[in-house]
């Protein structure tokens, strides 16, 4: 009787820690991604892109409302975009920045997530 109660007390140990370690590692993916995309939302403003982009009800309606583009296009296409508009799109009147790759891949982050 005794070996039994040990046996399932060990099983349910082995699965609250198994519930744990998931718990911990799906937390940190998403506290990445807020932190990414925080990160992006700052660097979208240190560029001074609300120069000429609203999102919500900030920004200059020079250039396209990007309050919902994550709707719309990837966060890999977006990334692309920044990097070179032109190679995206021949007639975009948006200028190629001088953004590095990681503030590129940050400010898509920030952008993939307005919906």
């Amino acid at each position: 009787m005794m070996q039994a109660v040990a046996r399932g007390w060990n099983h349910w140990m082995a699965g609250t820690a198994v519930a744990a370690v998931l718990g911990f590692f799906v937390a940190m993916a998403f506290g990445q991604d807020g932190a990414l995309v925080a990160q992006g939302k700052q660097m979208f403003n240190d560029q001074g892109c609300y120069g000429c982009h609203t999102v919500g009800k900030s920004g200059t309606p020079i250039g396209p409302d990007l309050s919902k583009i994550g709707s719309q296009h990837s966060e890999e296409y977006l990334r692309r975009w920044l990097e070179d508009p032109k190679a995206q799109k021949p007639t975009a009147h948006m200028p190629k920045l001088a953004l590095t790759k990681g503030e590129s891949r940050v400010i898509a982050a920030y952008l993939a997530s307005l919906r």
